[in-house]
C-alpha cells in the first residue's frame, strides 16, 4: 500500500477548496442577476424599515420584459426601444408644392442652432411635418418646445406637443 505524504493531501484539499469557491460565486453572481426591485425593497437591513410586498407571482416574472406595443429596434449597431412617447411639432403643411422644402429649411435651420437634437421629416397625406425629440415624457416635449420658442419666435404659433412613436437609446 502507498502512503500519501500530507504535502500531497494538501494540495488536493486546496484545489477542491478553489473549485467549490469558484462555484458558489457563479451561483452567487446567476442570483444578483435574477434580482429584482421587489427583492431590494424586501432585503433585510439593519437600522431600515422592514418592507413587505403582497401581489400575484405573475408580476414579478413580468418585470424586465418589455410591454406590448414596445420592441428593440437595431440600426447601424445601436439599439432602440420603440415606445409611445412624445414630440415636438414644429411644423405642419398641406401645400404638395412647397411644404417639404419649408419643413426641410426648418429642420436645417434647427439643426444649426441644435445640432444634437433629432429631427423627423414626415409625410402623412396631406401633410408634410416636422418633429423634434424622442420624450418620454409631455414635461420633457415642453421644456423642448419653450427652448425651440425662445431660439426661433417665428416658429412658435405653429409649435404644439405631439404624442409620437419614439426612440429610446439602450
Amino acid at each position: 500500500m502507498v502512503r500519501l505524504s500530507s504535502p500531497i493531501y494538501i494540495f488536493v484539499f486546496f484545489i477542491a477548496s478553489i473549485s467549490m469557491l469558484s462555484a458558489q460565486e457563479q451561483v452567487r453572481t446567476v442570483v444578483q442577476e435574477k434580482a429584482t426591485i421587489f427583492d431590494a425593497l424586501e432585503r433585510n437591513a439593519p437600522d431600515k424599515g422592514r418592507v413587505t410586498i403582497t401581489q400575484d407571482p405573475k408580476i414579478k416574472q413580468l418585470v424586465g420584459q418589455y410591454l406590448s406595443g414596445e420592441h428593440i429596434e437595431n440600426k447601424e449597431e445601436e439599439r432602440y426601444l420603440m415606445i409611445n412617447g412624445y414630440r415636438t411639432q414644429v411644423f405642419s403643411g398641406n401645400n404638395q408644392r412647397l411644404s417639404k422644402e419649408e419643413a426641410t429649411q426648418k429642420e436645417k435651420q434647427i439643426k444649426e442652432l441644435f445640432p444634437e437634437l433629432t429631427t423627423y421629416v414626415s409625410y402623412t397625406a396631406p401633410f408634410w411635418k416636422l418633429r423634434i425629440g424622442d420624450f418620454r415624457s409631455k414635461e420633457e416635449a415642453f421644456i423642448l418646445q419653450r427652448q425651440l420658442k425662445e431660439a426661433f419666435p417665428l416658429f412658435a404659433k405653429e409649435m404644439y406637443i405631439v404624442k409620437d412613436n419614439v426612440k429610446i437609446q439602450l
